[in-house]
């Protein structure tokens, strides 16, 4: 794309029970104020009370109105095609691996490579097929002032990183409302290993 969004300058970690990141500020303010003023309307989002009290905007979610929104909006259009390219993939990785998280995935490689990696290796009578190649999930979310949230939950293991930018103009949110992000565990420690995507009510966390 020519252009990386995310500025990884200021990423600090905190590294128990696993690595969750902060960087601020993500990005140019000049850029942050158009992708703000132009957020997707209410009306385009799916209520998802499965998950909580979350409304989503994705490819799965409402896929054609999510798709006509990106089309139409230049700057999210443009931030939209940099978080599908490989480079950004390439700079998560890097600033990951810069700070002591090392994930195993190295530079993308493209389909010719990974077939000849492929057939390398049967030809040497492995066929584990190595890593995987990864990819990028995109979605507008929302969660609302009254009582907004995602009940505590595992990802699928195929979920590598996620990132979340929040969204805000100035004078926006009112400190009043509180809000934030939880580190959950588990009181029963026998819950810490679920390999699947599963979720568990909040009195059963610490």
């Amino acid at each position: 794309m020519g252009k990386d969004f995310f500025l990884y300058d200021h990423l600090t970690f905190r590294y128990e029970p696993f690595p969750i990141g902060i960087a601020k500020p993500l990005m140019d303010e000049t850029v942050y104020r158009d992708l703000v003023e132009s957020y997707p309307p209410r009306e385009a989002f799916a209520y998802l009370p499965k998950v909580g009290h979350k409304y989503s905007l994705s490819e799965k979610y409402n896929g054609r109105e999510y798709q006509d929104f990106i089309r139409s909006n230049p700057a999210w259009r443009d931030l939209h095609g940099w978080i599908k390219s490989d480079d950004f993939i390439i700079g998560v990785m890097n600033a990951l691996k810069a700070r002591y998280i090392d994930l195993g995935h190295d530079k993308p490689k493209s389909a010719a490579q990974r077939t000849f990696k492929l057939i390398k290796n049967i030809a040497r009578g492995r066929l584990r097929p190595g890593s995987a190649r990864l990819s990028t999930r995109f979605e507008f979310s929302m969660l609302p002032a009254d009582g907004g949230h995602i009940v505590p939950h595992t990802d699928l293991p195929s979920k590598v990183v996620t990132l979340i930018v929040s969204m805000v103009a100035d004078d926006e949110w009112d400190p009043s409302f509180g809000g934030g992000t939880d580190v959950n565990q588990p009181k029963d420690v026998r819950h810490s290993f679920n390999q699947l995507n599963r979720q568990a009510p909040f009195e059963d966390m610490e």
